[in-house]
Formats: structure tokens, C-alpha cells, sequence
């Protein structure tokens, strides 16, 4: 096991360095033991993890996905060993963890950057994506997620509630009723971000009151930045979550509609993986970081 792991060390400094030269480098090893480590692990899992050219070396899709494991066993047995042994250390380490683009811009990103001055031992990779994030096969500490969660292996930390909005320009509701119902929007200009509802069709309050309203969306979008833009130029009404919108309602640029109509809030929630031992890294972002997130939700 010992060998194993040192093999994977090497893996990993070999991929950090960039080429096997300045990997075996900077561990004071030939560079032939390290090249001859790394093909013994190519061949004893019979699979290619890197590829060699004259340009430097190119991780592999197995490569990424192993290197990513690597460095998480790495750590857990490093953190193991300082627990076991009593010793205080400063938490330590990478923490990887992903948030949905705009929200993560806006609310996790301050409280990554207070962390990682509270915590100078620490490194981040904080990955914005809307895309759908498997923690364990993509290897991540934490995720953020927007939603009812499927029931599911892991931990989930509760830090606040989105809304799913209604609204318009000022300048679109100039020369038109306001919108009482949600039936008043389907003669009106619909403007929908595909990825939170229908282009068609919009629901409105919850459980036996939910009612679905016909939309005629005289344009389609796939992010909530557009809709907002178009929305705030006076094409027409669009829905969004609340954050998105909340900076060109609180400048008057869009006016929220139907909030009585609303449907029930979506939960936010911290995700990550249960274990016997939460790393000190993690566990001191969550705790650093939850009521910050959770503050700045709600304000």
C-alpha cells in the first residue's frame, strides 16, 4: 500500500509540474524511476493515464478522472495520520467544490475568497456551472445545489430558500394592465429561460392550487442573463430565480409580478459525502462559510 502511494504522489507532482522532467525534478528522483512508476500504473490498471510528445504531457479522460482520486486519498490519509497522531495543524489542502454560475458568483465566491484569507493553508477550485455535478465520480469536496434534492448518500446543509419570479420593465407595463392573475399573461410577451420551465406552458402556486398558464414566449434563451437583458430592454414578462433578478429590481430596471402566484421557494443546500473523518479543510469552510451564505441570502 505504502509503494501504492507513493506512486500516486508521483503521479499527481508529475501532472502538478506540468512534464515528467519537472516532475522527477522537483522529487530529487531520476527521471527514469519516475517515468518507470508511471507506466507500472498505466499497466497494472490497463489504462493510459498520460499522454508524451515533445509539447509537454496531456492528461487522458481516465487520467483526470485518477488524478483527481489521487489527490483525494492522498489527503484523507495525510489528514488520518495527523488525527491519529494527536498533532494540531492549521487546516490544509485543495478544496474543490462547484455552484451554479450566477449564484456562485454572487454568494459563494465572497465567502471563498474571506476563507481562503482566514485560511492561507487552504486552496480553492471553485468550478460555476449549471450543468448537473456528480460529486463522487467527478472527485469534489462540495456542491451547491438549487432544488429539491433526490434522496441520496449525502449530507445536505440547508442555507436558504429561491424564489422562481415573475417580472417586467417598467417600460413594458407602461401601456398595459398590470398583471392581477396568471391568466393575464397569455395575451402578453413571454420571455423564457428554458432551463427552469417551458416554453409553453408556466405553473403558478403549489400543490392542489398549482395552476398552468399558456405562455406565447416571443423568445427562447438559455441563461437567465439574457432573459433578464431582454426583459429589461421591455420585450416582454420573463420568470427567473429571485437572486438573478435581484439586482436590476432593487435598481428599478424590472418590476416583480404575481408574487401571491408564486410557487413554493426552492431550498439551497451545501452537499457533500458523508465520512467517518470530515476533513479539517472542509469542515472549517462549512462552518465559515454557511452563516455568510446564508447571511447574505437573506439580506
Amino acid at each position: 500500500m505504502t509503494d501504492r502511494l507513493g506512486t500516486m504522489a508521483i503521479f499527481v507532482r508529475v501532472v502538478e509540474e506540468g512534464s515528467l522532467t519537472a516532475g522527477a525534478r522537483a522529487l530529487r528522483m531520476p527521471i527514469a524511476t519516475v517515468s518507470r512508476r508511471i507506466s507500472e500504473l498505466e499497466e497494472k490498471l490497463g489504462a493510459e493515464l498520460l499522454l508524451r510528445s515533445p509539447r509537454g504531457l496531456t492528461l487522458t479522460d481516465t487520467g483526470r478522472s485518477y488524478v483527481a482520486a489521487c489527490r483525494r486519498i492522498l489527503e484523507d490519509v495525510s489528514e488520518a495520520e495527523r488525527n491519529a497522531s494527536g498533532e494540531f495543524t492549521a487546516p490544509r489542502g485543495t478544496l474543490t467544490m462547484t455552484a451554479p454560475i450566477v449564484f456562485g458568483r454572487l454568494h459563494v465566491l465572497p465567502s471563498v475568497t474571506a476563507f481562503l484569507t482566514a485560511f492561507p493553508d487552504i486552496d480553492v477550485r471553485l468550478e460555476l456551472t449549471d450543468r448537473p455535478v456528480n460529486l463522487h465520480e467527478e472527485h469534489l469536496d462540495l456542491a451547491i445545489r438549487i432544488g429539491p434534492l433526490a434522496d441520496s448518500m449525502f449530507i445536505a446543509r440547508k442555507v436558504g430558500e429561491v424564489r422562481r419570479i415573475v417580472c417586467a420593465s417598467p417600460s413594458y407595463l407602461k401601456d398595459r394592465e398590470m398583471p392581477q392573475v396568471p391568466g393575464d399573461l397569455e395575451p402578453l410577451d413571454g420571455i423564457t429561460f428554458q432551463s427552469l420551465m417551458s416554453p409553453q406552458t408556466w405553473r403558478f402556486g403549489s400543490g392542489r392550487d398549482e395552476k398552468a398558464v399558456s405562455v406565447h414566449s416571443r423568445l427562447i434563451v438559455n441563461t437567465a442573463e439574457a432573459a433578464i437583458d431582454a426583459a429589461i430592454d421591455g420585450l416582454g414578462f420573463t420568470r427567473v430565480l429571485s437572486y438573478q433578478a435581484a439586482a436590476a429590481i432593487k435598481a428599478g430596471q424590472l418590476v416583480p409580478l404575481l408574487e401571491a402566484f408564486e410557487p413554493e421557494p426552492w431550498p439551497v443546500h451545501l452537499l457533500y459525502e458523508p465520512r467517518a473523518l470530515i476533513p479539517q479543510k472542509l469542515r472549517a469552510f462549512l462552518d465559515f462559510a454557511i452563516p455568510r451564505i446564508s447571511a447574505g441570502m437573506a439580506s
